[in-house]
């Protein structure tokens, strides 16, 4: 893990509503959305790096 991300408790019950609504649209299977939660975040993460690779690569 890069960063700890601490939030308050207006930030935590919106992340709370979120995660529900995600779980929800798994008809509850929370592994399942998990799952798809990893896979998701691995792909942002690719796009990111993408994009801040040739900046890297200029200094």
């Amino acid at each position: 893990m890069d960063h700890i991300v601490r939030l308050d408790s207006r930030q935590e019950a919106a992340l709370q509503v979120a995660a529900e609504k995600f779980v929800a649209t798994h008809q509850g299977d929370v592994m399942k959305a998990l799952k798809e939660m990893i896979v998701l975040n691995g792909h942002l993460q690719e796009r990111l790096d993408a994009l801040t690779a040739p900046r890297r690569a200029a200094r």
